[in-house]
């Protein structure tokens, strides 16, 4: 019986490139840098999110050390307590690690369903940890992040898959 989700591509995607992933997670790590004026803005945890998006994509290159390296380079350039993004990256990269095989059954959007639970445990382990550092309990507006986040996750989806795909005119003389 057809869902209304069936909306799979029949591309095939070629490997990824390692100098890619780091690329993207470089990139994210700028966007993490990046000043806004407005606190109120949910600006969604990028380092996260592209994290987690190689976390179920590339299970077996990206891993929980990668998310404890960018999470001290986070602490260190927001000045938050050491360990703060280190340990919510370290949980997020292992929960999407062990969520891969089931997540990459899904399409985009279904995907996103289930990254929102690793995003907002991930800031709610941040909040747990300003809370033991002294600071007030962040509002709820704090945790709108996780839901851009996961709203983003379509678009980020194709714009990361977007260098794997296959050109679409094919050579008659080769069988795949």
């Amino acid at each position: 019986m057809p869902t209304q989700f069936t909306n799979r591509s029949n591309r095939i995607l070629q490997p990824v490139r390692p100098w890619f992933v780091y690329m993207s997670l470089f990139i994210a790590l700028l966007l993490e840098y990046v000043p806004f004026e407005n606190k109120e803005l949910p600006i969604p945890d990028w380092i996260a999110l592209v994290l987690v998006f190689w976390s179920i994509r590339e299970p077996q290159n990206i891993s929980m050390g990668m998310g404890f390296c960018l999470g001290i380079l986070v602490d260190i350039g927001q000045g938050a307590p050491m360990g703060q993004h280190a340990l919510a990256y370290v949980m997020a990269a292992f929960f999407a690690n062990s969520l891969s095989r089931r997540v990459m059954w899904f399409p985009a959007l279904l995907q996103a369903l289930h990254v929102l639970p690793i995003l907002l445990a991930s800031q709610a382990l941040m909040a747990a940890v300003q809370v033991l550092s002294g600071k007030t309990l962040p509002g709820t507006g704090y945790f709108l992040s996780s839901l851009v986040g996961a709203a983003l996750w379509l678009p980020l989806t194709y714009l990361l898959l977007l260098p794997q795909f296959q050109p679409v005119d094919r050579d008659e003389n080769r069988p795949i």
